[in-house]
């Protein structure tokens, strides 16, 4: 596997650490949501509401810049008040928008109804769709993420070559695919074997695991495993019981922090970019995971997915 060094010299012409490469979208967070909704024109009252920052990209991008990262970030927004307004947050949070590209089209537009640790989502794609390989600028940053892969199937296409691109210019590469709105999980063998570090939670793991092996059962450690078969390291979100990495045969555990959330959304974005900013730093597998979880944790503490978000310091 290449390590971070050997990409320095001939991906940092454009001065980034991270470019990530995905969605961003206004999300409304609803806080105390009724699990079943009720229609003919009746009205609930909940606990609480967020205007804030979304897209798994988008928070990923900001968790990283928070970190101190140089971080950019690529995808697309409408001409809109929510475009300006997702380009505007990002532009705050010291992550340069300088290669999103406006579309004619609407932004992205997230309602994310909370209960609890618990959410539903529900997401107008606008623009979304229509990102392409294309839209990628190549030779800007050292490292490149991608997110929300089942949300932008003109990425999606041409992804494999782009991904193996980059990495033959001496960059690295990370993907998390985040939730397949569809359930079919398509198309990713190629992906994978084009990509450094997969990033998925354990559900999104297993069912992966599921279509491109026919094996969803068993220990976690197992599933990492034949994903990792595939050619990526495989790092996965496991909630309570923390996180585990695989990478060439070696596993590693690091347990959950103890926190009293106020709003997850977000949270598995945060571990994300923990997880770079610490693998970019040069440190080890177990110190990585470490940081991701602390990352994931601390995020929690405030509505939204980038409000808490903490600095390196704060680690």
């Amino acid at each position: 596997m290449r390590t971070v060094d050997q990409g320095v010299t001939a991906a940092m012409a454009g001065g980034f650490d991270l470019l990530v490469v995905g969605d961003a979208n206004p999300d409304i967070v609803l806080s105390g949501a009724p699990r079943e909704l009720a229609y003919g024109q009746r009205e609930r009252l909940v606990a609480g509401g967020d205007l804030v920052l979304g897209g798994s990209g988008a928070i990923t991008a900001c968790g990283a810049a928070r970190l101190g990262l140089r971080t950019a970030f690529a995808g697309r927004v409408g001409d809109d008040a929510a475009g300006r307004f997702v380009l505007g947050a990002l532009a705050e949070r010291g992550v340069d928008v300088s290669h999103c590209v406006t579309d004619p089209r609407p932004t992205a537009m997230t309602v994310v109804l909370a209960d609890g640790t618990d959410r539903a989502i529900l997401t107008s794609p606008g623009c979304l769709p229509y990102l392409t390989a294309g839209d990628v600028p190549r030779g800007l940053a050292r490292h490149v993420h991608v997110s929300s892969y089942f949300l932008q199937p003109g990425l999606a296409d041409g992804l494999p070559a782009l991904l193996a691109e980059l990495r033959a210019a001496g960059a690295t590469t990370s993907l998390d695919t985040n939730d397949d709105p569809a359930g079919r999980w398509d198309g990713l063998a190629d992906v994978l074997a084009a990509t450094d570090v997969f990033l998925p939670n354990a559900g999104e793991a297993r069912a992966i695991a599921a279509r491109l092996t026919g094996v969803r059962d068993g220990p976690l450690e197992a599933v990492a495993a034949r994903l990792g078969a595939l050619g990526p390291a495989v790092v996965v979100k496991d909630g309570a019981d923390g996180a585990l990495a695989w990478e060439s045969g070696l596993v590693t555990r690091a347990p959950a922090r103890p926190v009293e959330p106020v709003d997850t959304v977000g949270a598995g974005d945060s571990f994300d970019a923990g997880y770079l900013a610490a693998r970019l730093r040069g440190m080890s597998r177990r110190e990585c995971l470490d940081v991701a979880v602390a990352c994931g944790s601390l995020s929690t503490r405030a509505a939204g997915g980038t409000a808490a978000q903490p600095a390196w310091k704060e680690l």
